[in-house]
Order: structure tokens, then C-alpha cells, then sequence
């Protein structure tokens, strides 16, 4: 095999696909495709995460801090909704996510802990008050 694993992905990713392309399977690096293969699913995993805790954070923010409700906000949530709606496009088994209550809780801690960062308050819920239905409604802003 040319270009180990550890020394250069980009040109190891490379040979690998000529290779299956080629359909010399037995001279694959069976271990690491499978490893690069599950790390996709994980990536696209914390992207939802990432992009739900924006959302949520900012959902607080505009119902905390109804004073500096602004466009900047409502574009942020906006963004972040259909970056959201990509990722389940991309990848629709994630929507199971929702209903995972330890990764919904995880979501929502890292959401208010930036919301209290960003804006020094304290107090807010300890789960989430909205539906998932709520979150991803275009329409939906919290009073």
C-alpha cells in the first residue's frame, strides 16, 4: 500500500477509493474505512447538536431579554432552522435524536450555559420549555 493512514488521510482517502474503484478489495484498509465511515455519522451527529444549541440559546436570549430583540437574532434563529432542517435532510435517521431524552438534555444544557454566558442571567429552565415542533417553526419566537 502506498501512504499510511497516519501519515497523510487526505492522500490514504485517495488510494482507498482507487482502489474500491478499481475493485481491489483485498487490498483495502478495511479498519480504518470502517472507522472514517463512522466518524461521518458522528460529524454529522455534533452538527445537529451544534446548530440546535444556537438555536435554543438564542430562543432564550429572546425571551429573556425581550429589550435587545432585534434583527440580528431573528436572523441567527432563522439560519440556524434551516441549517437544522439541512442536516435532517442530509441525513433524516437523525430526526431520532429528538427523541433521545440524553441527548436532548445535553443539547439544552450547553444551550443555556451559552445563553448565561452571553448574557450574564440565571435562572433559566432546567429542560426545555418548547416542543420540537415549536423549535423548528419558522414562526415561532417565544414571549
Amino acid at each position: 500500500m502506498g501512504t499510511r493512514y497516519e501519515q497523510d488521510v487526505v492522500a490514504w482517502a485517495n488510494e482507498q477509493v482507487a482502489l474500491l474503484r478499481a475493485g481491489k478489495l483485498s487490498a483495502i484498509d478495511v479498519e480504518h474505512i470502517a472507522e472514517e465511515i463512522e466518524d461521518v455519522g458522528k460529524s454529522e451527529q455534533r452538527e445537529l447538536a451544534s446548530r440546535m444549541t444556537v438555536l435554543l440559546a438564542h430562543l432564550l436570549k429572546w425571551q429573556y431579554q425581550p429589550a435587545l430583540q432585534g434583527k440580528s437574532w431573528t436572523r441567527t434563529i432563522a439560519v440556524q432552522r434551516k441549517d437544522v432542517a439541512y442536516v435532517l435532510n442530509e441525513a433524516p435517521s437523525l430526526r431520532g435524536k429528538f427523541n433521545d431524552a440524553a441527548w436532548l438534555d445535553l443539547v439544552w444544557s450547553k444551550a443555556v450555559l451559552s445563553a448565561a454566558n452571553e448574557t450574564g442571567l440565571e435562572g433559566f429552565p432546567e429542560s426545555c420549555p418548547w416542543s420540537i415542533e415549536q423549535i423548528l417553526n419558522p414562526a415561532f419566537l417565544p414571549e
